[in-house]
């Protein structure tokens, strides 16, 4: 742990972090449309998974995590390519004419998401409340769920009296935070890296039973969940916008998760054999400069609040395309909370995690398959067959994968 003087190089990544949360702040770059619609997207990836894929990677596959992030990473694209096919070729199946079966189906696995996502923006923020308090020496379940009440509260409320931009607005402040502290993170690992050398001694090899590593894999893919956000934008951005913004999305939040698991991995020894948790990023982090480890703890509120913001809106998206535009997002949000503070109030979140993985691989599947039938209608075999193979993949993620509960 770094002790002692703030020094050149914590103002240096201070200054970093500054300048360019600056530069991302201009108006020209925070009101283009095509940024304000990559950030929902961005903000869902890089939510709570950015602070222990890590650890988690660590611990299963040692040695071999590169490779490990690079394939969840791979797979996600594959998923995105799905859903953005879907997006611009009418995946909602509403178009007259159209089988029954394709409706339902679709139907099926927007309720799916939201479900899934009413438990994700529990989680998101049950977290952050305990993870500040924790930080102010006041935690208890009671205060950890009062506060996680009083945050939800504020998001559906002003998600009611704002609507949609003003809670880009407040996302796109959130995440330009995060991404300049994580610059900043991603700096000062590769100085320590350079400076102390690239020694991985310590950490495990990926050895052991390899279908259970598959399995926990598996369940570490609803870490770079998210993407799926752009295709219920509908109704502020065209499509072919959304869907040119959820691939910038993924491209950004692909980079970032790699560079950081290559970085960090020669300092996660002493974490590769303890139970995964939120604080192993920032007490790493301590060990390079004395500042990194409270930007860090910024960074992590910023990571949940803004996740939780844009599965919000995700929710609020899926809500306005089930009723046909006849139900406003901006009147979903309150109702979409209210049910995020009862199961606060009601469940330990980490009971219902499991289903809420298990969900998003089923919404992926349903995705998968609907992409699959669109492809064949265009008489485009060579991506039907991809998308089929595709919903094998995630019918196997839904019945074997480990869900990662962090």
């Amino acid at each position: 742990m770094v002790t002692g003087n703030f020094t050149v190089l914590d103002g240096l990544l201070v200054a970093l972090s500054l300048g360019l949360s600056g530069f991302m702040l201009q108006r020209s770059i925070r009101d283009a449309p095509f940024w304000r619609a990559t950030v929902t997207p961005l903000a869902s990836i890089i939510g709570s998974g950015f602070l222990v894929v890590v650890p988690l990677l660590a611990g299963i596959t040692g040695t071999a995590s590169v490779l490990a992030i690079s394939t969840i990473i791979a797979l996600s694209f594959w998923l995105g390519s799905a859903i953005r096919f879907n997006i611009l070729h009418n995946g909602r199946g509403q178009r007259a004419g159209e089988q029954p079966v394709a409706v339902a189906m679709e139907r099926l696995s927007d309720l799916t998401l939201a479900f899934a996502y009413v438990i994700s923006i529990t989680f998101y923020i049950r977290l952050l409340s305990g993870f500040v308090l924790t930080g102010l020496d006041a935690y208890t379940r009671f205060n950890a769920d009062v506060a996680a009440t009083l945050v939800l509260a504020f998001i559906g409320l002003y998600g009611l009296l704002r609507g949609l931009g003003g809670l880009e607005r407040l996302e796109e402040y959130s995440v330009t935070i995060k991404l300049s502290i994580i610059a900043s993170l991603l700096t000062g690992m590769a100085w320590h890296d350079a400076v102390g050398g690239y020694d991985l001694t310590g950490l495990p090899s990926a050895s052991g039973d390899i279908w259970q590593h598959l399995r926990q894999l598996g369940g570490m893919l609803l870490i770079v969940q998210g993407f799926e956000t752009s295709k219920y934008l509908g109704s502020s951005y065209a499509a072919p916008l959304r869907a040119r913004s959820m691939f910038v999305a993924q491209l950004l939040a692909g980079v970032i998760y790699i560079v950081f698991v290559a970085l960090a991995m020669p300092l996660m020894a002493p974490f590769a054999t303890v139970t995964p948790s939120e604080t192993a990023v920032i007490e790493l982090s301590g060990h390079i400069t004395l500042v990194l480890p409270m930007m860090l703890v910024l960074a992590a509120a910023m990571s949940q609040f803004s996740a939780a913001i844009a599965d919000t809106i995700g929710a609020g998206g899926v809500a306005e395309n089930e009723s046909r535009q006849r139900l406003p997002a901006r009147r979903c949000y309150p109702v979409i909370t209210l049910l995020a503070v009862a199961l606060t109030w009601t469940t330990h979140i980490f009971e219902v995690v499991a289903l809420a993985s298990r969900a998003f691989a089923l919404y992926y599947l349903l995705q998968a398959l609907q992409a699959a039938r669109l492809a064949a209608k265009a008489r485009r075999p060579g991506l039907a067959h991809a998308y089929s193979a595709l919903a094998g993949v995630m019918l196997a993620v839904a019945l074997f994968a480990v869900p990662v509960e962090v």
